[in-house]
């Protein structure tokens, strides 16, 4: 469309000729930014102009709306420079043409005054200034809008002052064409929105508002906007739309009528031309059509899109139009000749593929044609109904009817249209051949466009209507390719009907080729297709059973699949573990669910088994549990596709996963475990990119022959009624190892049908397990002391216990068997038992064990005593005594494992039996004094959860005969309760002197509570004491202050503390602790510390301190020590410890204890003299031996004094438990009383 906005030229027309070139040129090489109205967004645009010379008929009429014949701007032209020719010619010219201006109303106007050399030269005398006629112009005409009169400059002239003159020409009169655009537009669009919502009113017309909005598209494409010019059309497709589905709901409009009339011409699309003018009169009149008005809107809107260079948009819109208006014309109920709609659409498509071809090359076809797919297809179809319609594809030729409609169909199309191609216009006028070839070459044409795009189930589609079409014709070959990718697609999506219909397809097409197995394949299927008649199934049925009882050669057995003919739902092994030893029997049961609708007799069925040798269960496990646990009933999950059996995922098979596992060889320890796929075959395979992968329900599936093998389950003679069947196998286990089930075929006379693959994988495992002796405690713990029952248990495995076979025990000290009559051995089966030979020798016990068959247990019960040791904690370490912390009694506890060998008869290798056993009782000492009298206590405590009853408490001495020890207990048995203690005391007695060593035996006799007196057992408990004497006495007393008959509190008082020498130095003692004075005296240093741990008192001066005693019976040494009382009452004397000094020189009697270092500050406490001692601060003991000095200097070697504590026993305090009565520091007594 080549209209430009008019421009109108008026004044001088030579000189207005003269310019016309450069300014039509000029005016549109720089862009104008135009702002809209309404808040749209600016746009730059070029602005062109229609020059023409100035006529009043060309000025605008009231109530023309037509803005493609509207001039934008009105031009005066002159050159006039002579004030006389102004007066007299000029100005009464501007004035006639500013009147007609006025008159009808248009105020866009310019006055364009060009001035040039050669008019100043001819006009020397007579001129004016050119300013002054300038001036006077505008004050004649342009008194308000100055800027209304320009001036043009030496327009010929090529030099810069000419070209700004130029150029301030053009804005100016851009700026004038802009301002007019907006302001004529604006009103325009005013008006046009203002006729639109008038559309509820009677007598509005669409046909006139379409022409009206239709202007200003044409408006908006003059000025090159094809985008806002599409909207408009656009924004009447959709108005149009509107009222014809409200007239579907019942809203009519009154203007419809003309739209409803019946079609009479459905010459498709025309989209050659810009503007269609004859749809388009007839659109103004009134007269128009749906399908005119469908087709004229749409080749405007197709070739703003081509303009805007969007011609795919076209392809996508055009199939959108065609499927629309079909649906429109039922809407409105518009009378269409049958098959008129047909030859629309399909000769639309053909005019809109052509005009893409026209705007595009090859190259960028090839590359959008899934833009263009669609189009094809749509017209592949039409033409097919047109055949079938005018009975052009038939065999025997069109009937007179079919031609009679033809040429009814003819008369709709009008006349031949040369640009669209012969043909595609006169494919009606061809005979069945030609419609024939021309519907294959669209259906190819389509089919290889949707593959290119990737769009198979599309392409599938079309080549099943192509398919039927070879049916027609009669080629078979031809039509099953076709077929079988439409029933990919078809089972793929789960469309149970067209699977069945197009498997009937198939089938007949199989048969007349002559493709047995095939045939027999889609029979079977088919078969079991719920969709069919039962008289449709048992006629496929039949199909398979009469090719299976054909007698022939035994090599041309058809072998299908086994999803066509049944179905595996579940798989059940008895037992159920599905593990057993080898030659044990193992069943497992099938249940086949038969698709047929009959019953059918089954020659065999058969199952092969692929046999794997396991290392681990033919060489032995160690425990049972340690096999591989496989489900004993294993559930098939089958899909739910009506149409036959369920097909597999379009992804393909699922993986079937197993564990793989390395064992050492030696001694079948697990070294690394793994995940292994076992049909990667099947997974990893290359699918064809056209095509998804294949399925059992699209095609045949490939043939697999069974696998015959030496390990097969067979059942003979089976029947199979419709529904679920139970068959039983007798599976072989023989050999152990793990036997895996592959293949299931079941034989019908020549055909085989056969289950490739059994998933999920299905196995069982047969095992050789070696003889198992276990040794466990028939109730826990096991008790030291006392007879306990201990129960064998052995699995046989696969040895076979023999007359004669027994095990031999080695006898132990610590742990001896008893002897027993009545020891009894039970099987698992037998349920009787037997009675045990147990033989018995100072070494050996030997146990005959009965007859025992393979993989049976053998249970029998021996008593055991576990002999308590005797002696302290620190010997029982060598008889195999160890500490275990029981979290439940956080006690500590003895226990006892004493361990023997078993030899079996079936292995050449000892087997050592350790059992632990807890050592009911804790046993503990202590050596108590009172004065020179001596007391020996024992303590026996129950750390077992038994009850005990004690007799014959005892404690003897070895060593010494003239010592006697009085017993105080009173009680001969006394009660032991679980986690209780009991305390047994001897005063010990003695004639000339105590010894200073005693080695104690305590025994006793025990026995769990209310047994008899037979069941009591000795416990020995051995024990030594070390220096029992009493070598020193220690007394003290506590001194008022003087003047004062008790202590007070916060008061000194003296603290007199006397150490007194009890007996005569032994040898030993001498020879270590003594030190010779100056007068021959032997004497040894004591230390004494006086602390108070309970802070009662405070003491005052030294807390410490040295003193030398002689080494003489009744010696006696006493120190006074000020403390002070912290509180009132019977307070407890201060603790006072005596410590033995021992010079560098004297040797290390005990290893001192790294904890029992005294702090680093008593070193100056030795090397002080006893006077300067008084403020030391107390030495603290917290071991037997103390070390007087760094321990930097112990690291060196160098020997420094060291304390050590005494024995218990060797000093006696007699003011141990002393109190002393403290009374306050004042008498006054306050008591509070609060009175309400």
């Amino acid at each position: 469309m080549e209209n430009k906005p008019i421009v109108t030229c008026a004044g001088d027309q030579g000189l207005f000729t003269s310019l016309y070139t450069s300014l039509a040129q000029q005016l549109p090489r720089e862009p104008m930014e135009w702002r809209r109205t309404y808040g749209r967004a600016p746009k730059m645009i070029h602005l062109e102009a229609n020059f023409v010379q100035f006529k009043e008929e060309l000025l605008p009429k009231e109530g023309n709306k037509a803005l493609l014949t509207f001039p934008f701007l009105h031009i005066y032209w002159t050159d006039c420079c002579d004030t006389e020719a102004y007066k007299s010619t000029v100005k009464e010219d501007m004035m006639r043409w500013q009147n007609s201006l006025r008159t009808h109303g248009s105020a866009d106007w310019v006055i364009i005054v060009v001035e040039t050399n050669d008019t100043k030269k001819k006009n020397k005398t007579n001129i004016l200034p050119r300013s002054s006629i300038v001036d006077k112009i505008r004050s004649d005409f342009c008194n308000k809008q100055n800027d209304r009169c320009v001036v043009l400059s030496d327009p010929l002239k090529d030099s810069s002052r000419s070209q700004e003159s130029w150029n301030s020409l053009l804005l100016k009169l851009r700026t004038l064409l802009l301002m007019s655009f907006t302001k004529n537009l604006g009103r325009f669009e005013d008006d046009m929105r203002t006729l639109r919502e008038k559309r509820t009113q009677p007598g509005w017309s669409f046909c006139e508002y379409f022409m009206v909005q239709e202007e200003l598209a044409f408006v908006f494409e003059m000025l090159q906007q094809f985008e806002d010019a599409l909207v408009q059309y656009d924004e009447l497709d959709a108005l149009f739309t509107q009222y014809v589905l409200n007239f579907g709901a019942g809203d009519t409009a009154n203007w419809l009528g003309s739209f409803c009339a019946p079609v009479r011409s459905w010459s498709g699309l025309l989209l050659r031309r810009p503007i269609d003018m004859e749809k388009r009169d007839g659109i103004q009149r009134g007269e128009a059509s749906l399908l005119d008005l469908r087709s004229y809107l749409f080749s405007r809107q197709c070739t703003l899109l081509i303009f805007l260079q969007r011609p795919w948009e076209v392809t996508q819109r055009a199939l959108e139009l065609l499927h629309n208006c079909v649906q429109e014309l039922r809407l409105l109920e518009v009378s269409v000749l049958e098959g008129a709609l047909d030859c629309w659409v399909f000769l639309s498509c053909l005019e809109v593929l052509h005009r893409i071809e026209g705007c595009c090359d090859q190259a960028q076809l090839a590359a959008n044609c899934s833009h263009t797919v669609g189009l094809w297809a749509y017209a592949t179809d039409k033409l097919k109904s047109l055949g079938e319609l005018c009975g052009l594809v038939s065999e025997k030729g069109p009937t007179s009817e079919d031609l009679n409609r033809t040429v009814d169909l003819l008369a709709g199309l009008g006349d031949e249209r040369p640009e669209t191609g012969e043909s595609c216009w006169l494919v009606l006028r061809t005979p069945a051949l030609s419609i024939n070839d021309f519907k294959k070459e669209l259906s190819h044409a389509a089919m290889e466009m949707y593959r290119a795009i990737g769009r198979l189930r599309s392409a599938r589609l079309v080549g099943k209507s192509l398919a039927e079409f070879y049916m027609r014709k009669g080629d078979r070959e031809r039509a099953e390719t076709f077929l079988q990718e439409a029933l990919k697609s078809y089972v793929s999506e789960g469309w149970s009907l067209p699977v069945t219909h197009t498997r009937k397809q198939i089938a007949e097409c199989q048969k007349l080729l002559g493709r047995t197995e095939d045939y027999l394949q889609t029979s079977a299927l088919l078969a079991g297709d719920v969709n069919l008649t039962t008289e449709e199934r048992k006629h496929f049925c039949q199909e398979i059973l009469t090719f299976a009882g054909k007698s022939g050669d035994h090599s041309n057995k058809v072998t299908l699949s086994m999803g066509v003919f049944a179905q595996l739902t579940r798989l059940q092994f008895h037992p159920a573990t599905a593990s057993v030893h080898s030659g044990a029997i193992l069943q497992v049961e099938l249940t086949l669910r038969c698709l047929m609708p009959v019953s059918v007799h089954i020659q065999q069925v058969a199952a092969s088994i692929h046999f794997d040798v396991d290392h681990g269960g033919t060489h032995g496990r160690s425990k049972g549990a340690q096999r591989q646990t496989n489900p004993g009933t294993v559930e098939f999950i089958q899909g739910n596709s009506s149409a036959g059996p369920p097909s597999s995922s379009a992804a393909g098979p699922s993986l079937e996963l197993d564990e793989i596992q390395d064992r050492s060889p030696s001694d079948n320890s697990l070294n690394s475990t793994g995940v292994v796929c076992k049909n990667t075959h099947l997974i990893m395979r290359r699918h064809d990119s056209n095509s998804p992968p294949d399925t059992p329900n699209c095609v045949s599936p490939p043939t697999v022959a069974m696998k015959e093998g030496a390990q097969m389950l067979k059942v003979q003679d089976v029947k199979l009624e419709p529904g679920n069947n139970s068959i039983i196998f007798t599976a072989p286990s023989g050999q152990p190892g793990t036997y895996t089930l592959r293949q299931l075929c079941a034989t019908v006379g020549q055909v085989q049908f056969v289950l490739p693959h059994i998933y999920p994988s299905v196995q069982y495992e047969v095992y050789s397990q070696e003889p198992q002796l276990t040794v466990e405690p028939l109730s826990e713990p096991l008790l030291a002391g006392l007879p306990q029952m201990v129960k064998f248990t052995l699995l046989t495995g696969h040895y076979a216990v023999k007359k004669g076979d027994a095990l031999q025990l080695s006898n132990t000290d610590t742990m001896p068997i008893l002897p027993s009559t009545s020891c009894t051995a039970r099987t698992s089966n037998p349920a009787a038992g037997c009675v045990l030979s147990i033989q018995s020798s100072d070494k050996v016990t030997s146990i005959s064990l009965p007859p025992t068959p393979p993989y049976h247990t053998l249970e029998f019960q021996l008593e055991v005593l576990c002999i308590i040791p005797s002696g302290e904690v620190t010997l029982l370490f060598d008889n195999e005594i160890i500490f275990k912390q029981k979290t439940d009694l956080m006690v500590k506890s003895l226990c006892v494992c004493p361990q023997m060998s078993i030899d079996c008869p079936w292995s050449i290798y000892s087997t050592l039996l350790a059992l632990t056993f807890y050592i009911p009782f804790k046993t503990k000492h202590s050596l108590l004094s009172a004065g020179n009298r001596k007391y020996i206590q024992v303590c026996v405590q129950n750390v077992s959860d038994v009850n005990f009853t004690l007799a014959e408490v005892k404690l003897t001495e070895k060593q010494h005969a003239s010592l006697e020890l009085q017993s105080l207990n009173t009680k001969e048995q006394q009660l032991l309760c679980s986690k209780h203690s009991v305390f047994c005391l001897w005063e010990v007695r003695w004639k000339d002197d105590l010894p200073s060593c005693l080695q104690c035996v305590f025994s006793a006799n025990f026995s769990p509570l209310n047994q008899d007196v037979s069941a009591f057992k000795p416990f020995h408990y051995q024990f030594q004491l070390e220096r029992v004497t009493t070598l020193y006495s220690v007394r003290a007393e506590i001194l008022p202050p003087a003047g004062e008959q008790h202590c007070r509190s916060g008061f000194l008082c003296g603290l007199e503390v006397c150490i007194t020498r009890l007996t005569e130095p032994a040898e030993g003692e001498m020879a270590e602790e003594s030190k010779t004075d100056t007068d021959g005296l032997k004497t040894t240093k004591l230390m004494y510390e006086v602390a108070d741990s309970s802070s009662n008192w405070a003491v005052c001066g030294k807390s410490s301190g040295m003193v030398s005693m002689p080494m003489t019976a009744n010696a006696t040494h006493k120190v006074q020590i000020e403390v002070m009382p912290l509180f009132a009452g019977h307070l407890p004397f201060p603790k006072i410890k005596v410590l033995k000094y021992l010079p560098h020189t004297a040797a290390v009697a005990i290893q001192p204890d790294p904890d029992s270092c005294v702090e680093n500050d008593s070193l100056s406490l030795l090397d002080k003299t006893l006077d300067d001692q008084g403020d030391t601060a107390s030495i603290r003991s917290r071991g037997s031996v103390h070390s007087v000095g760094s321990g930097d200097q112990q690291q060196k070697g160098v020997a420094m004094p060291r304390l050590e504590p005494f024995s218990p026993g060797q000093v006696f305090n007699h003011s141990h438990a002393r109190q002393v009565l403290v009374l306050p520091a004042t008498d006054d007594h306050i008591m509070e009383v609060n009175a309400t």
